[in-house]
């Protein structure tokens, strides 16, 4: 088996591997005279073979490239030879048009927290009508649990989650139902606990900075290597494990001067890939730009990404619902209702417009004759908009029954790709937390100190003694989702509802038309009621706490029906106003 290794600061690399008598030095690696920079050795090693690098004679260090670190962290690599699963299921792939996405945490979807358990699950989603499970960072990091976003080798699976293999079992699984899996990885940078890159090459440049510290280099000396080392990793996680999609966590820390741009690299590099499997494959961005260019043709000048999350939607729809106005909020509070409705016709508020939160104007518009609606994503609830609260709690937490079903109807009845948040489809109770396992006691210390200087800042005024410990098991437990709701109200209630929506998305052409001259918004501010046309449909909420909504329909009401309603369907009047009650939603249709 050939080992190869970039180290090219290094003036000597061996290889120790699982074949090394007791006392029998590792094998030296030569340079590859075709690659500057590059080693290579070669072992009889198998699948599952333990090894590691020593640069210069020093420690052993897992490899950059390692698919499966059954240690952990820092710990001796395992081969992985990927041709060895068998595949169960053939997959033509799921395309992003019309597609459904279920945003969900290995570690806290079930008890277990391990793929294998989230895979016997995977039915209860089939059988909700969603099409792609989009799952959390499943990199290894420091110890048992944690949101992943802390990953040290992003070529990787964490091992207390089932390892490579246990992701395939459950990548197999999803095809099975029908479902597509999409994964988020994080290339903006790498935990701070266990990463042995900077021992190996420059993959760190201090040109540019980000939230984390010094920027991945994507643009600097050694660059050439560095970004093949992520687009190398992004393609083998849709290659090897059949993934349908990425999810590409906060692009704008990719600071990247060089052209064409490392996300126009990556997106080029997928289309083509997918040409070679002969099935859809696509990139979605996390951006808080609001730049139409990072879906924008490459044609075009853009970089080509197929999808980015869009959260001006979620703030306007959630400052409708709570009536917030801290942070971020503040700038859709004024008036939210019209916050709402710029961004279900045009995508983005901020398009140019003054942000007061930010001190500037943000953003650029979009246009959605050019780029279809569903290249957006619309979402109430993520794991960032839960989690980021000083007590991680859900909408379902405030909010009634009914003003949850209002926030269904919107998202899945929207021109944009929906998303759900695991447990969101039943009005989940469980919180969402920041949760940690550091195994350095200094680390978990700075974690704790930080989210306690962050709601100070910011949100929370109560008692120190009341935010939730990142590093305290119970934080976990607390998040983990509770399969027993679902069987009672008003979760069963709530379930129904989004089943119902979801059938109507996938059975209703207008609900995923991305034509933006067949969507209009009519709302009435100070009512708080808004009213969705989606070529033939009319949808409808009512967000009053205890007035019914008079909602002229138009066309006098002639020939509508109603499609779905909350709590109970509704007709229009015979003068073409629907009188609907206080938290409640309807759906009409000819």
């Amino acid at each position: 088996m050939l080992f190869e290794v970039w180290a090219p600061q290094a003036g000597r690399v061996a290889l120790q591997w699982a074949g090394n008598r007791a006392g029998e030095p590792p094998v030296p690696m030569e340079r590859d005279a075709a690659r500057a920079g590059w080693w290579r050795a070669e072992a009889p090693a198998r699948d599952g073979d333990r090894y590691a690098f020593r640069l210069d004679g020093g420690p052993p260090l897992p490899d950059p490239r390692a698919a499966r670190l059954p240690e952990g962290p820092g710990g001796p690599a395992a081969v992985v030879e990927h041709d060895r699963f068998g595949w169960r299921h053939p997959w033509p792939g799921r395309p992003l048009p019309g597609a459904v996405l279920y945003e969900l945490h290995i570690g806290t979807y079930t008890p277990e927290g391990t793929f294998d358990a989230a895979a016997a699950r995977l039915r209860h989603l089939a059988d909700l009508g969603i099409t792609h499970v989009s799952l959390m960072p499943v990199c290894p990091f420091p110890g048992t649990h944690g949101w992943g976003y802390d990953g040290v080798a992003p070529w990787a699976v964490h091992e207390p989650y089932g390892g490579p293999d246990g992701l395939k079992r459950f990548v197999d699984t999803a095809h099975e139902h029908g479902l597509g899996v999409v994964l988020d990885v994080v290339h903006n940078h790498l935990g701070p606990s266990g990463n042995p890159l900077p021992a190996f090459g420059p993959y760190f440049t201090d040109t540019h900075q980000t939230p984390w510290g010094a920027a991945v280099n994507l643009d600097a000396p050694g660059s050439d290597e560095v970004r093949a080392y992520f687009l190398s990793s992004a393609l083998s996680w849709l290659r090897d494990y059949r993934l349908d999609g990425l999810r590409l966590d906060a692009v704008h820390a990719l600071h990247d001067d060089r052209s064409p741009h490392f996300l126009a690299a990556l997106s080029a590099a997928v289309d083509a890939l997918a040409g070679r499997l002969r099935r859809p494959l696509f990139l979605v961005a996390e951006s808080d730009l609001n730049d139409p260019r990072t879906t924008a043709p490459r044609a075009d000048g853009g970089q080509g990404l197929h999808a980015q999350w869009n959260d001006d939607f979620h703030h306007a729809l959630h400052t409708a619902l709570t009536g917030e106005s801290q942070g971020y909020y503040a700038d859709f509070a004024r008036a939210p209702l019209a916050a709402l409705a710029k961004t279900l016709t045009g995508g983005f508020f901020h398009d140019g417009t003054y942000s007061a939160f930010r001190g500037r104007r943000h953003g650029a518009p979009l246009d959605l004759r050019v780029t279809p609606a569903y290249r957006l994503l619309a979402y109430a609830q993520t794991h960032d908009q839960i989690g980021n609260r000083a007590l991680g709690d859900r909408l379902a937490a405030g909010l009634s029954p009914g003003l949850l079903a209002c926030a269904a109807t919107l998202v899945l009845c929207a021109p944009f790709t929906p998303m759900l948040f695991m447990g969101e489809e039943w009005g989940a109770t469980t919180p969402w937390q920041y949760f940690t396992d550091h195994q350095d006691p200094e680390l978990a210390e700075a974690v704790r100190e930080g989210r306690r200087r962050e709601f100070t800042a910011h949100e929370w005024a109560g008692d120190a003694g009341d935010w939730p410990d990142p590093q305290d098991p119970a934080t976990r437990d607390r998040c983990v989702l509770d399969w027993t709701e679902p069987a009672r109200e008003p979760h069963t209630a709530l379930l129904a509802w989004h089943r119902t929506l979801l059938t109507l998305r996938h059975e209703l052409p207008p609900l995923t038309d991305p034509d933006p001259r067949h969507t209009a918004v009519h709302y009435d501010e100070a009512a708080r009621w808004l009213l969705l046309r989606r070529g033939p449909l009319r949808v409808a909420v009512n967000l009053a706490p205890d007035t019914t909504a008079a909602i002229p329909v138009g066309d006098g009401g002639a020939g509508l029906q109603a499609l779905a309603g909350w709590p109970g369907a509704r007709l229009p009047d015979t003068d073409g106003v629907l009188r609907l009650p206080p938290e409640s939603a309807v759906v009409l249709g000819p």
